[in-house]
């Protein structure tokens, strides 16, 4: 499958012709398909449009291979895929190659980048918990091409003639850099790291979003040295106010922080029992810290604990750090895009991707990153008050 006819024609299509053996295959130009000896047919398919897809709407396929994946719509795959049936005893499988980008980008990073560990095979459940599948991303550098590497060495210092995000897509497999990106200094080589124990000493946040639709809550350590670790992650859906609660206690155990800090919406009274979220929270043994909703400043204070910076040694390193295992946030945080009519603000048009940041802003409002403060002002420049409340509303 290609998105497009000529897409085939002038690259598959035109390699089998050269390398199958006409006694073991016959090509036939107006089905766009090949016979076998054996009764074995391959069929090449393309979907200029979402509609295409019912051309194949009678089809049975025993494989199904996808070249640039992220060429096609996520409606185009899933429809495409549920042609892979039939009554042969056959293994049937489906395999796609593809580059970052394109207007596939996001559902295709979902669907196999951030269902965890690449070069592991994933168990994919339905609602009932039944396996109905496997999925495994396999990364493969440009570099790893060993034909084009010694056919064409030179290609791999041409790609430095794109643009800087092009260049990170096509040289180095970067699935994290995109136009538009809000959080542009995310790095997942610099941001994610491997699990370790968090030592007893560093102070300790939970920081939560809440709605009916998602329970988001993080758990942040920060050491001496004023690095942040996002460590433990709870992402549930449809939970009542005490469910949620009981949940976070669950997931937490005896590993409890020093602050829980939430938005001010939850202490909003709620029609149906007269009291707030934040209410129902401490009832439940979890006392919740209000802190502020400026969006702006939350988006800013969160994006300079995600800059990379110099540290002592002279490696780059961001003074917030995410582990490996809480997914959710690594698959969500690099999608989010800038809103088109606030610069300062993220697109709420990906609502299902905005829950677990927005509960990180909320911990970076409440625990500021430390900044140098600047020299002493001259003393015949007045200080404004709106400087003194712009300081002020960063808590220090």
């Amino acid at each position: 499958m290609r998105r497009q006819f000529v897409d085939l024609e002038k690259s598959i299509i035109r390699t089998t012709l050269e390398l199958y053996p006409e006694e073991l295959a016959k090509y036939n130009a107006s089905r766009h398909s090949w016979t076998l000896i054996n009764g074995s047919i391959i069929d090449f398919g393309y979907c200029d449009v979402e509609t295409d897809v019912y051309k194949y709407k009678s089809s049975e396929y025993d494989v199904i291979r996808f070249d640039e994946l992220t060429t096609f719509t996520e409606t185009m795959y899933t429809y495409l895929i549920s042609r892979l049936r039939g009554t042969k005893n056959y293994p049937r499988s489906v395999k796609s190659s593809t580059n970052p980008g394109d207007v596939g980008h996001t559902w295709v990073k979902k669907r196999f980048i951030d269902i965890g560990e690449p070069n592991t095979l994933h168990e994919i459940r339905n609602k009932k918990g039944r396996v109905i599948g496997t999925r495994e991303f396999i990364p493969s550098l440009v570099t790893d091409n060993i034909w084009l590497m010694q056919n064409d060495p030179t290609y791999v210092d041409r790609l430095e003639n794109l643009s800087e995000k092009e260049f990170l897509r096509l040289r180095y497999g970067d699935w994290d850099t995109f136009d538009g990106q809000f959080f542009d200094e995310w790095d997942r080589d610099l941001h994610v790291i491997s699990p370790f124990e968090i030592p007893k000493t560093w102070t300790r946040y939970f920081a939560m979003d809440y709605g009916l639709d998602m329970l988001a809550g993080y758990w942040i350590a920060v050491d001496e040295a004023d690095n942040a670790y996002v460590y433990r992650e709870i992402y549930q859906p449809n939970l009542v106010i005490s469910a949620a609660a009981e949940s976070i206690k669950a997931k937490q155990g005896n590993d409890f922080p020093e602050e829980l800090v939430a938005p001010p919406d939850l202490w909003n009274r709620r029609q149906d029992t007269g009291k707030s979220v934040a209410e129902i929270f401490a009832e439940h043994g979890l006392m919740l810290r209000k802190v502020s909703n400026d969006r702006a400043q939350g988006w800013l204070g969160l994006k300079e604990w995600l800059k990379p910076r110099l540290d002592e040694f002279g490696e780059k390193k961001p003074k917030l750090r995410i582990f490996s295992n809480c997914t959710e946030i690594i698959r969500t945080l690099p999608s989010l895009v800038h809103d088109e009519h606030k610069f300062n603000d993220i697109s709420d048009k990906i609502h299902e991707y905005t829950h677990g940041p927005d509960a990180l802003r909320y911990w970076a409002s409440a625990r500021p990153m430390y900044v140098e403060p600047k020299a002493e002002p001259d003393e015949d420049i007045p200080i404004y008050d709106n400087e003194v409340d712009d300081f002020i509303s960063y808590g220090q």
